[in-house]
């Protein structure tokens, strides 16, 4: 028997095993789980009660090993390994087996607690490299070793990282914001936030340590839509937090016991709820999936029921007509009054990647038929407003300076009614000629003209820009070097305001004065999406060259949180140092440099399908041009 065909025999044999956390699955079912491991409160109507068991409890010592979760000296070996099958093809996949209702229920009587199946490779004794699943040890053809060794800076960036881990029951579950041993006054940096823990968790997944990036997952899970209030109203059913903290409470008898205590935004500056830390979570958890192949974690009724509350919430009906996401100013990275209400690009990039993700890992079910459906709706409508309506190059600049205004019928030009005299003066000059980008944000009447980082850089890794603008987005970074990336990359948001411009949008904010903090200051955080966007389309030399920018300041200035001045060049008056996302960016950068083949797993392709999608009801509206028609048109192969 050929090594495939005995690594597929091998694989259905194990994926029709349910492996559960204890040698007595029952217990799970019949034992209420340790207080130790539950939040705070837990509502009644929570949607995770109404499941009818207590789904909480994370046995420490059952979760200790995880997919790829590899010993230091097969790590290097682990991101070489060419098996010839899909990992998914072993895992205990629901989707394989929508239609059968027996292996379903058993699902759902210990999906809660199932421990996913463990793939691991270790080198046997005539050096061959062996996976092993529980179910018998396999050899499988394993490429070149390479050997890249780590730089002192690297090294000293692990250190940093591991020492800004956080436990929760004596599992790890997260890291802090900041870790500086100097800061007395920590503020809320001493707490673990969903965004800033994303670039830790690729990092960690990019090792092979896969163990801390589960427990968050399901931890945070836990903490969705707790009934906390900002002058007594609830947040939104579905609604992540921002950040959590792990506290001690006492007890009686002298004992205490650890809970994880979540901020929905109702203890942070400005009060404002998180938009982006759901969008986020879904991100995080299709990359688990991905880098690990362990796919039964997004599988489990728990995170399947978390995964639709969140996309409930978000595709919820309301007065907006822009399929795009309508959020309020601090809401997301630029947690800051910045003008970015409304539809700002970030959202709806995050959204967009989002969408994509939830439509790949949701178990299709006939409860789950008309959610696709309107994922597959939205994914269409939201591709063509941004990309038709987003979108500026010299071209669309003179299309947009010569707008006519005040036109009412449905084959209007100008659309949104913008007047010409919104373009800004500094554009004219700024904007290359081989280049465009999208803008920050549109609403009727207004168009934010401001480059903005993130939301360009995640639209080329989602592929919610067309090829032909993606490349033109990093043709505009090279060509404008020292204005967005200068001593340190990256700026977060490009010109930044000044004098009356600053005083009214911002509110005369000490900390966004110009080129600081939000308002044009440079945040090194972005390395990791710049360094995947480039990989992406091929331009890698851009991603080396920031890089190795970055990496000659950074430890040498104490990993700060962001830079201040024009080009960077000064640390940020308020910086904390020590930035945990500054470090975890900075090593994800490296390792996706070295490993492109796992880097190709975070990004998407053109989905083509999106446009057979019609989403405009040509049949009932009349409507002479279909956005499809016109997505198509926009498709556009360089």
């Amino acid at each position: 028997m050929n090594v495939i065909a005995l690594l597929r025999k091998r694989a259905i044999k194990s994926a029709r095993t349910i492996l559960f956390a204890s040698s007595n699955p029952s217990s799970f079912l019949l034992s209420p789980p340790s207080k130790s491991h539950l939040p705070l409160s837990i509502p009644n109507n929570h949607p995770f009660q109404i499941l009818g068991r207590k789904v909480f409890h994370l046995p420490s010592s059952n979760y200790g090993s995880r997919s790829f979760n590899l010993s230091p000296r097969n790590r290097d070996v682990y991101s070489h390994i060419r098996v010839a099958f899909k990992v998914r093809d072993f895992s205990t996949s629901v989707e394989t087996r929508a239609g059968d209702n027996n292996f379903e229920r058993l699902y759902v009587q210990g999906g809660m607690n199932v421990k996913p199946l463990v793939v691991e490779t270790v080198d046997n004794k005539d050096g061959e490299n062996v996976v092993s699943s529980g179910g018998g040890d396999w050899i499988v053809n394993v490429g070149n070793k390479s050997n890249v060794e780590e730089t002192e800076v690297e090294k000293e960036a692990w250190k940093l990282l591991e020492g800004a881990v956080v436990t929760y029951c004596g599992n790890p579950i997260g890291t802090l914001a900041a870790n500086d041993p100097g800061d007395k006054v920590p503020l809320n940096y001493d707490q673990v936030f969903i965004r800033d823990f994303v670039p830790s968790a690729l990092a960690f997944l990019l090792r092979g340590q896969s163990e801390i990036v589960k427990n968050f997952l399901l931890h945070t899970l836990q903490l969705q839509s707790w009934e906390k209030t900002v002058d007594c109203y609830s947040p939104g059913q579905g609604l992540m937090p921002a950040s959590f903290k792990v506290r001690t409470v006492p007890l009686d008898e002298d004992k205490h016991e650890e809970v994880l205590d979540p901020d929905f935004g109702e203890s942070a500056i400005g009060r404002v709820a998180p938009v982006d830390s759901g969008l986020w979570w879904i991100i995080l958890l299709r990359a688990y999936g991905k880098l690990t192949g362990d796919y039964s974690l997004q599988e489990r009724v728990d995170v399947q029921t978390g995964l639709k509350m969140i996309l409930n919430l978000c595709l919820t009906d309301g007065f907006d007509m822009f399929p795009s996401l309508l959020v309020t100013d601090g809401s997301c990275m630029i947690d800051r009054r910045m003008g970015i209400h409304g539809h700002p690009l970030e959202i709806q990039a995050l959204f967009y990647s989002a969408l994509r993700c939830s439509r790949e890992m949701l178990t299709e079910t006939d409860g789950t038929n008309n959610l696709i459906r309107a994922i597959n709706n939205r994914l269409s409508a939201l591709s063509f407003h941004i990309r038709q309506y987003y979108w500026v190059d010299m071209k669309k600049m003179n299309e947009i300076y010569r707008y006519k205004t005040e036109e009412y019928s449905t084959d209007a030009i100008n659309k949104f009614n913008i007047y010409p005299e919104q373009i800004p003066l500094w554009l004219m000059d700024w904007i290359p000629e081989e280049g465009g980008y999208l803008i920050g944000n549109l609403q009727p009447a207004h168009m934010d003209f401001r480059f903005f980082t993130l939301g360009n850089l995640w639209s080329i890794v989602s592929s919610l820009g067309t090829p032909r603008q993606n490349q033109a987005i990093l043709n505009l970074i090279e060509t404008k070097w020292d204005d967005l990336v200068g001593h340190m990359p990256l700026k977060i948001c490009y010109p930044a305001f000044d004098n009356e411009e600053w005083r009214i949008i911002t509110g005369s904010d000490p900390k966004n004065t110009p080129w600081s903090y939000h308002n044009g200051g440079s945040w090194p955080t972005l390395l990791w999406q710049f360094t995947l966007a480039c990989m992406k389309m091929g331009r890698t030399e851009l991603a080396q060259r920031a890089v190795a920018l970055a990496e000659k300041r950074l430890p040498v200035d104490s990993w700060p949180e962001y830079y201040d001045t024009r080009s960077g060049k000064f640390i940020g008056k308020q910086s904390r140092l020590y930035q945990t996302w500054t470090l975890a960016g900075f090593l994800t950068s490296k390792l996706l440099l070295k490993n492109p083949e796992m880097a190709s797993m975070l990004f998407w392709d053109e989905d083509y399908e999106l446009l057979e999608i019609c989403v405009c009801g040509l049949s009932k509206s009349g409507r002479k041009r279909c956005s499809r028609g016109a997505a198509r048109s926009h498709i556009l192969v360089s």
